[in-house]
């Protein structure tokens, strides 16, 4: 038995409890975690605007260590540490033929079936296939990426989203070249990874905007060169930032119909908008067909910073140890499982950044 945060229906309040976990199956891991970060996409699958089967518990974001394999593993040995990986790739599917793993078609096999119980033998799902929220959790041999050396394990844990994300975003997707300038709309730990992302990059100006006064100091630390307070005249702003034309590059961190229309609009003619954040159905975006002509800006979304894990890890290890990238300042508050829930309620108002559960 171990203790997990549990998700008992969409809507109700997390619940600290015990779960049994089997030992892993052919092809499975057992892993103690160390560390998981608290995401957006924690929040909402809780509150219904991702699906989840439950009760579930949530987690997504985290590293620890192996403590047992199953038959047929061979990536990885009990004691080695691992950062997790909620969306790996099968490797066989189309997409993944197309050099595009990020949309694998199998990536969320994980999440479909129970894999723990409760004590009185309900099943339990693992969120996003991982259910990092626990001490120990039990995944496909393909969720886990090895974490290279020199890298302080619980710190690591933000790799395996925020980061990834951010970071993928701007190298990725966007492709941004030393000189661009670039606007981050919504700095939670996505958005403040990707200023860490564009200032090794080399992008300038380096435009950071949020609804929060007190996120500036915390965006300048990561990269921003300029801050804006988000309103109807950001866009105008933006502009004025950029010798009147747009940023070359707008990144919408936050997943709301009127923060897309924003970063777009901040765009410059020709440039690229790319949609990061994970919005409801309900969100809708519309623009003019004239428009779409005459700015022949590229909107495209983003998903899991377009990255593949197993490569891009050792990359950003790199920029670790050289110093270019601190995911120490991602982490604004480290707290105990039990306060969760509090860390979910400061991503509701906008403050601070990445909050990481400590095991």
């Amino acid at each position: 038995m171990v203790r997990a945060v549990l998700l008992s229906a969409v809507g109700a309040p997390l619940e600290l409890t015990e779960i049994d976990l089997p030992r892993p199956g052919p092809g499975q891991v057992r892993v103690k975690l160390a560390a998981a970060g608290v995401c957006h996409s924690d929040l909402s699958l809780s509150n219904g605007t991702l699906r989840t089967g439950t009760p579930t518990v949530l987690g997504h974001e985290g590293s620890g260590t192996v403590t047992a394999v199953g038959e047929g593993v061979t990536s990885v040995r009990p004691g080695d540490a691992v950062v997790l990986n909620w969306a790996p790739a099968c490797g066989e599917c189309h997409l993944c033929g197309l050099g595009e793993p990020w949309l694998c078609e199998r990536s969320a096999e994980g999440s479909e079936a129970a894999y723990g119980s409760l004590a009185d033998g309900t099943g339990v799902f693992p969120g996003l296939g991982v259910a990092a929220f626990a001490e120990e959790t039990v995944v496909a041999e393909r969720a886990v990426v090895p974490l290279p050396a020199g890298i302080p394990l619980a710190s690591a844990a933000v790799l395996g989203c925020a980061v990834l994300t951010g970071y993928g975003a701007v190298h990725n997707a966007a492709r941004v070249r030393a000189g661009e300038s670039a606007v981050v709309h919504g700095l939670g730990g996505v958005g403040l990874a990707a200023l860490q992302a564009l200032r090794i990059a080399g992008a300038g100006p380096i435009i950071a905007v949020d609804i929060s006064p007190e996120k500036e100091e915390l965006a300048r630390r990561h990269g921003a060169t300029e801050f804006l307070l988000a309103d109807e005249r950001t866009a105008k702003a933006v502009r004025k930032l950029t010798g009147g034309h747009g940023a070359d590059h707008a990144f919408e961190c936050v997943g709301k119909a009127d923060t897309i229309r924003a970063a777009w609009s901040a765009t410059r003619r020709g440039g690229r908008t790319t949609v990061v954040g994970i919005g409801g159905k309900e969100e809708m975006v519309s623009f003019s067909a004239l428009e779409i002509f005459y700015f022949a800006r590229t909107l495209t979304a983003c998903v899991y910073g377009n990255s593949d894990p197993a490569k891009d890890i050792p990359v950003l290890a790199e920029h670790v140890r050289a110093g270019r990238l601190d995911l120490e300042a991602l982490i604004t508050d480290r707290i105990t499982p039990e306060e969760i829930p509090d860390a979910f309620e400061r991503m509701a108002q906008g403050r601070g950044g990445r909050s990481l559960v400590v095991f």
